[in-house]
């Protein structure tokens, strides 16, 4: 574990394994940066890995006040300061919104970025009715019924993946726990609006990756964001959806790989890790 400070004032915490050029892991929703290990623990082989836990998830922040996608900018801003090097940024889910919004703002931190099928706003509210379904399910105390409407109207699972997933959010403490961060989360993306015109302006080098047994709307939104970077390009993962991370992660660590080599090509004279 690596800490430094964020503006702030608030500590930023990171995970901190391998040795070699830097990737930073921007974790998705419903988690502590652990959904990711299994892939970091392919790219410490050559990398050195760090996995920022997200404040938006750290349950030991207890404040009550959900954490904006500018609050976590500004961590990733300490983390990048920290390391002193320019990075290659690895987002997943809401996380890879969050990386999109650290490239654009901060566009030498990084030699490069990989987006995992980001819900980034593309025209109608990203959770609009569901969202508000959902946290009113959070206000009566049931965050299963909660993450069971999210899945289901938002992530776009079918019915009874949602139905399982509200049984396993009931059932298990951290989950429970977790849930009304993912609400906040949601609704932290839809306050950022639509950024699509900012994101035009980004010059770094991005892969876009996603499944193709994925909800349908992220592939939508995939197809928007590579219309809209300059410098994107894209990676299919065959027989994934939105889980690569935990069913797929050689797949996925060798999709990072090769991509860091080629970006590193790119700039051969840049001096960046």
């Amino acid at each position: 574990m690596i800490t430094t400070i964020s503006a702030d004032g608030t500590d930023v915490r990171a995970l901190d394994s391998g040795q070699g050029p830097a990737i930073l892991v921007v974790h998705p929703g419903m988690d502590d940066g652990s959904s990711w290990q299994k892939v970091a623990a392919v790219l410490a082989g050559q990398f050195r890995v760090l996995t920022l836990l997200r404040r938006q998830y750290r349950l030991d922040i207890t404040s009550g006040v959900p954490a904006s996608i500018a609050e976590e900018v500004a961590d990733i801003k300490a983390l990048a300061q920290w390391v002193g090097k320019p990075m290659l940024i690895v987002g997943h889910s809401s996380g890879a919104v969050v990386a999109l919004e650290a490239l654009s703002a901060l566009p030498t931190s990084f030699i490069g970025g990989v987006l995992y099928e980001p819900p980034l706003r593309t025209d109608g509210p990203v959770g609009g009715v569901a969202l508000l379904s959902a946290k009113a399910a959070i206000a009566a105390g049931k965050p299963g019924k909660a993450m069971q409407i999210f899945t289901r109207d938002m992530v776009g699972l079918p019915a009874w993946q949602a139905g399982i997933i509200r049984v396993f959010v009931a059932a298990s403490p951290r989950m429970r726990r977790l849930a009304p961060r993912q609400m906040d989360d949601n609704a932290a993306l839809e306050q950022l609006g639509h950024r699509l015109d900012l994101y035009k302006e980004i010059q770094t080098p991005i892969l876009l990756i996603g499944g193709d047994k994925s909800p349908g709307h992220l592939g939508r939104r995939l197809d928007v964001l590579a219309r809209t970077l300059p410098l994107a390009e894209r990676h299919v993962l065959r027989g994934q959806g939105h889980s690569a991370n935990l069913r797929a992660p050689d797949e996925l660590a060798r999709a990072i790989t090769e991509f860091h080599a080629a970006t590193r090509r790119l700039n051969p004279g840049s001096g960046r890790p």
